[in-house]
């Protein structure tokens, strides 16, 4: 490893260390107890940009550490005293916006009175109103939403200093070019835009020339290592497609399973087909409530459900770090959202598997994706395939919801220390726990679920009784 030495210094500095970096210390002590010791090869090369003040254009995939990136500098740039909207964050989806949301939170958790609202469509307006009638500095939010609600005049953002449009692609590919160009009509031109985006086509480059000044590029591979995801083609007929999908699972047994369908329909049939073959599996497409939406993520990223089927808009941002396996249920006319969708597995050294389902009539597109990837991929025999013949295991954890969450002071500290106190239930068989407005979900070892139940509906937390039940 290479290192710089400081001027007046002793000691050599990591110049991928976030030390070297000119933050407050209150932010380094907070990366410092999240772990965020070296920056990623996203971090390294566009935070000290950011920190300048300077437009940025970067291409990183999902997974690279680009929310902290943009996070940090957004935060260093907030003038506290003032509870106005100084920052705006942009994203495409719902699930997105939440986990970027959360995020935030997490980094600003060391900075004192800094109020960070999220606005997404799928929750009554209302509310939504009143918490930004009453001050905000971050808005992190998806474009219809932040649109009605600037139309309706219950937010101003003409004291806004960082635009930030998070998975710039995904957003245009959706349709919010309007939208996009309504809210940025309506900011100070004077303003930092930082634009992220996991492709880097034609209409993001005619995008950047219209909203940015001068941007640095900054562009950062997939970080996978060669040979890290095992890719498998499977020919078979369209109606045969769950049974292989079956069969796979029988035969592989990943711990944790995402499948991508085009459509929503075929999202939710493929998912009652796999609860009826007795999987763990569950659907998520965009006519679910955002609260079952939620409730979907959470039980999936913290191990609660083995198989999650989505199509390629409900699947970015999942924040998922270890996915041992893609299915491929019916191949993208996109040779990039192929690629993109095989990236979720394979992250962090790991291994990974990736499995395509093609028919006879995808020639074409195999090759197409074979030319992206410059290389051959294998094609299986799904005869050869020793399925299961036991019903699938049950996943290792159960998620607990609990009525209360942000809104009732609710940390996950409250919730843990009830499990590990009164409960007397080792920290070791305690997953993760998320916490929304309303409600927190906890992730307990299967084995100990009927003790935590037991815990937390008969003791107190923070001073009062709350209603818990399993999730699903």
């Amino acid at each position: 490893m290479v290192f710089l030495w400081a001027q007046n210094e002793s000691h050599p500095v990591n110049p991928k260390a976030f030390s070297s970096l000119q933050l407050k210390s209150p932010m380094l002590k907070n990366l410092a107890s999240l772990g965020y010791v070296e920056m990623t090869p996203v971090q390294a090369h566009s935070l000290p940009l950011i920190l300048a003040g300077k437009d940025v254009i970067a291409k990183a995939k999902t997974g690279s550490g680009k929310t902290a990136a943009f996070g940090i500098g957004l935060l260093t740039h907030l003038e506290a005293s003032s509870l106005r909207v100084q920052a705006l964050v942009l994203c495409p989806t719902r699930e997105l916006a939440d986990q970027v949301g959360r995020e935030l939170r997490r980094l600003a958790r060391y900075t004192d009175n800094i109020k960070i609202l999220t606005v997404c469509g799928g929750v009554p307006f209302g509310p939504q109103r009143g918490s930004l009638e009453h001050g905000a500095h971050v808005v992190v939010g998806t474009p219809g939403r932040l649109l009605d609600h600037l139309r309706r005049g219950s937010i101003d953002l003409s004291a806004l200093r960082t635009l930030v449009l998070d998975e710039a692609d995904r957003m245009l590919d959706m349709g919010f070019q309007e939208e996009i160009s309504a809210l940025i009509a309506a900011l100070p031109p004077m303003r930092q835009t930082l634009l992220f985006s996991a492709t880097y086509p034609e209409s993001i480059a005619a995008m950047s020339a219209a909203i940015q000044h001068e941007p640095a590029e900054v562009s950062v591979d997939e970080t996978h290592d060669e040979g890290s995801i095992e890719q498998v083609f499977y020919v078979v007929e369209r109606e045969q497609r769950t049974e292989a999908v079956v069969r796979i699972l029988g035969h592989y047994c990943p711990e944790s399973t995402l499948i991508f369908c085009n459509t929503r329909v075929e999202c939710q049939d493929v998912a009652d087909a796999l609860v009826s073959r007795g999987f763990a599996a569950l659907a998520i497409h965009g006519d679910m409530e955002q609260r079952e939406r939620d409730q979907v993520l959470v039980r999936f990223a913290n191990r609660s459900a083995s198989v999650l089927v989505a199509t390629d808009v409900a699947a970015r941002g999942l924040d998922i770090k270890e996915l041992p396996a893609v299915i491929i249920y019916e191949l993208s006319r996109n040779s990039e959202i192929h690629t993109h969708r095989i990236g979720r597995t394979g992250r962090a050294g790991e291994q990974g598997l990736a499995v395509s389902l093609v028919t006879l009539r995808e020639t074409r597109l195999i090759t197409a994706i074979e030319d992206a990837l410059g290389s051959s991929i294998a094609r299986g025999d799904l005869a050869a395939l020793q399925a299961a013949t036991v019903r699938p295991p049950a996943p290792p954890m159960v998620t607990l919801c609990i009525d209360g969450g942000r809104k009732n002071k609710l940390r996950p500290g409250d919730i843990l220390g009830a499990l590990t106190g009164e409960a007397g239930i080792a920290g070791s068989e305690v997953g993760r726990i998320d916490i929304f407005d309303s409600h927190a979900y906890v992730a307990i070892a299967r084995q100990s679920v009927e003790q935590a139940l037991a815990c937390l509906g008969r003791n107190r937390i923070k001073g009062r009784y709350f209603r818990v039940r399993r999730s699903g």
